[in-house]
C-alpha cells in the first residue's frame, strides 16, 4: 500500500481539528484531515450555539461542521472519511494506519475528541437507533406525544430535557443523588415545566424493546436496590464523555480520564504530536475553548513540521 505524505495530518474533524486545518492551511502546510464519521463532532448534537466565534447570532449545532470544513477547503486542506487504526513513529515521521489507506506526517494533531459514554445495560446497544439516542435535537421529533428517559443529571442532560420537553409528551429525567449537578438554574426551569419529571437516586438497569424499538426501562433505587418497570418510547443518554483514545499506543501519556496530558505548547508526550478539544487533559470542552485550541495546535504543529524540512 501506498503511503501519501503530508506536512500535517489532523486527527478528527470537530470544532479543533477544523480549526486548525483552516489555520494550518492558511500558512502553506499541505494538510490532510481524516474523520471516522462526519464533521461537526459532539457540537453538531447541540441544539442551539450563542457563542460561536464570528457570529452574533444564535447557530444551530449541525451547522458549525460544514461552515469549518468550508473554511479549511477554502484554505487548501484535504478531507478524507476514514478509520485511523494506529499512529507511530517511523523514519522520523509519524505514520497514520488508517482502515484505507496509510498517511504520513512531519506533525500530526488529534483532534479525535470524545463519545458519549453508553450505560453498559442490557438492551442499550440493540435499541441504538431504535429509541435509544445520544442527541435530542436529531431525533426528538420522532416521540411526539410520547415518553422519554432522560438518563444523567449534568448540565448536558438537562440541556437536553429542555429541548425534549417542547417537543415530546413526557420528560422523566433519571439522575443519581438526590439532586441533579446540573446548575439551579436549570434545575428550577425544569420543575417548572408541566410534563418534566425527576427520578432521584436512580440508575437505568435495562432498556427493554421488542422489533418496533424501545417500551420501557427497569430502574434500580440506589439506595434500596428495588427495580421497577417504567414505561417509555426513548432513552436519551448523557452520562458524560469518553476520550477517543484507543488508537494510541503506550507512548502518550494519559491523564485519569484517557485524555491526552499535554506541555504548554499543546504537544503530548509524543514529539511532533499536538492534541486539541476535549481530547487534551485540563479542557474544560468548551466550544470557543476547543476554537482556541485548534488555533494554538496549528500555530505548533506548523512550525514543528518547518523545523523538520
Amino acid at each position: 500500500m501506498s503511503v501519501r505524505e503530508f506536512d500535517i495530518a489532523i486527527l478528527g474533524a470537530g470544532a479543533a481539528g477544523l480549526t486548525a486545518a483552516h489555520v494550518a492551511a492558511e500558512t502553506g502546510a499541505s494538510v490532510i484531515v481524516v474523520e471516522k464519521l462526519s464533521v461537526g463532532g459532539q457540537v453538531s448534537t447541540i441544539d442551539e450555539i450563542k457563542n460561536f466565534p464570528g457570529e452574533a447570532d444564535p447557530i444551530a449545532g449541525y451547522e458549525v461542521g460544514p461552515q469549518l470544513l468550508d473554511e479549511a477547503d477554502e484554505a487548501g486542506a484535504e478531507f478524507i472519511l476514514d478509520e485511523v487504526e494506529s499512529l507511530n513513529q517511523v523514519d522520523g515521521r509519524w505514520l497514520i494506519k488508517c482502515a484505507s489507506e496509510d498517511i504520513s506526517a512531519h506533525a500530526v494533531i488529534l483532534a479525535t475528541g470524545s463519545s458519549r459514554k453508553r450505560l453498559g445495560v442490557v438492551g442499550e446497544e440493540e435499541l441504538i437507533g431504535r429509541g435509544v439516542s445520544h442527541c435530542a435535537s436529531c431525533d426528538g421529533g420522532f416521540f411526539r406525544d410520547k415518553t422519554v428517559i432522560v438518563a444523567g443529571g449534568g448540565d448536558s442532560a438537562l440541556d437536553e430535557a429542555t429541548v425534549l420537553a417542547g417537543v415530546v409528551g413526557n420528560v422523566v429525567i433519571v439522575h443519581h443523588g438526590d439532586e441533579p449537578s446540573a446548575t439551579q438554574g436549570q434545575q428550577a426551569a425544569l420543575r417548572a415545566t408541566d410534563n418534566v419529571e425527576f427520578c432521584a437516586n436512580s440508575e437505568i438497569a435495562e432498556v427493554v424493546g421488542d422489533d418496533k424499538g424501545v417500551c420501557g426501562v427497569i430502574l434500580k433505587h440506589q439506595m434500596t436496590g428495588i427495580t421497577t418497570p417504567h414505561v417509555a418510547e426513548g432513552v436519551f443518554v448523557y452520562i458524560g464523555l469518553k476520550p477517543n483514545t484507543e488508537f494510541l499506543g503506550a507512548a502518550f501519556k494519559l491523564d485519569d480520564s484517557g485524555r491526552c496530558i499535554v506541555d504548554d505548547n499543546l504537544q503530548t508526550s509524543c514529539e511532533g504530536v499536538f492534541a486539541a478539544g476535549d481530547l487534551r487533559s485540563g479542557s474544560a470542552a468548551m466550544l470557543v475553548e476547543s476554537v482556541q485550541d485548534g488555533k494554538r495546535a496549528a500555530a505548533a504543529a506548523s512550525a514543528y513540521s518547518e523545523g523538520k524540512q
